[in-house]
């Protein structure tokens, strides 16, 4: 099991993009993750594609044009690379203090989580209680969610297309560090009462323990490719969304100048008004739907 994909590619869910009670809206007659990325400045073609990080080789590899346009690309550029002695599994197991888990969780429930990290080269014990919910909420979607396999190495879908960009010799740029992305879990939460990580946790155990699908909506979803983007509506998360997104652009906009890129992201960055999509129409982009398959 790629146990640092697995704890960072939770960081950023697709919650959001679905309406209240489980509905969804489609704000184009093509339901697409995909979009073509043009500009009257250059002859270059770049491709913005929205991942839900839960998935992987299967899903992508039954989309033809996403296949065809990244073998097109002359550049991969996705939220961060898995770069070895700086994966999360490093930055985690080098830390000095360790979480005290009986604060936030009874026998039981530690113990079933040691024993899905029985595996791991990550030291559990220095998990931090946010990083430990982050983890279980991504393991909870594609084991529940998804039904796969507890004994498969799964890629996450965005490490999938780098390793099929790798295999094409397109090069792969990252947007952030893992310890960038790291921090940013853990600051998204500053200051939450300790009572409240350990009420988030058990619900967690408890609805993977129970195989609740009542948190699978995001999931199915996605894969129908119904998404309300809602460029309309302002961002509600400044640190996740609305900062990372503004300091993505100034990256992605220099490389759409000299480079074919295909440019992978969580899909929730592409969404609302502080999004990708509408941060390169200001710039005078043409963004336009392309059916993925």
């Amino acid at each position: 099991m790629n146990w640092s994909a697995l704890f960072l590619c939770a960081m950023l869910c697709v919650t959001t993009a679905y309406g209240k009670k489980g509905t969804a809206r489609s704000v184009f007659p093509i339901k697409t993750l995909l979009f073509k990325v043009t500009s009257p400045n250059t002859q270059k073609t770049s491709y913005l594609f929205g991942t839900h990080h839960a998935f992987g080789k299967q899903f992508f590899d039954s989309l033809t044009s996403a296949n065809e346009f990244l073998a097109t690309s002359d550049l991969l550029i996705k939220e961060n690379l898995n770069i070895p002695g700086q994966m999360a599994e490093d930055i985690i197991n080098h830390r000095e203090v360790e979480t005290k888990w009986n604060q936030y969780l009874d026998r039981e429930d530690l113990q079933w989580v040691q024993r899905i990290f029985a595996s791991s080269k990550m030291d559990f014990n220095k998990l931090t209680p946010t990083e430990l919910h982050v983890f279980l909420n991504r393991y909870f979607k594609e084991r529940i969610c998804l039904s796969k396999d507890t004994e498969a190495n799964y890629l996450s879908l965005d490490d999938y297309i780098g390793i099929k960009a790798q295999n094409l010799n397109i090069p792969l740029l990252g947007l952030e560090t893992t310890e960038e992305q790291i921090n940013l879990i853990n600051k998204d939460v500053e200051g939450m009462p300790k009572r409240v990580h350990k009420k988030r946790l058990v619900g967690i155990i408890k609805k993977f323990k129970s195989k609740n699908k009542d948190g699978c909506g995001e999931v199915d979803w996605y894969a129908k490719m119904n998404i309300d983007y809602q460029w309309n509506r302002p961002c509600t998360n400044t640190l996740i969304l609305t900062n990372r997104n503004k300091a993505w652009m100034k990256t992605i906009e220099s490389k759409l100048q000299t480079n074919n890129c295909f440019i992978v992201v969580g899909l929730s960055h592409l969404m609302y008004e502080c999004g990708l999509i509408p941060q390169l129409k200001a710039l005078g982009y043409t963004v336009t739907p392309v059916a993925p398959n």
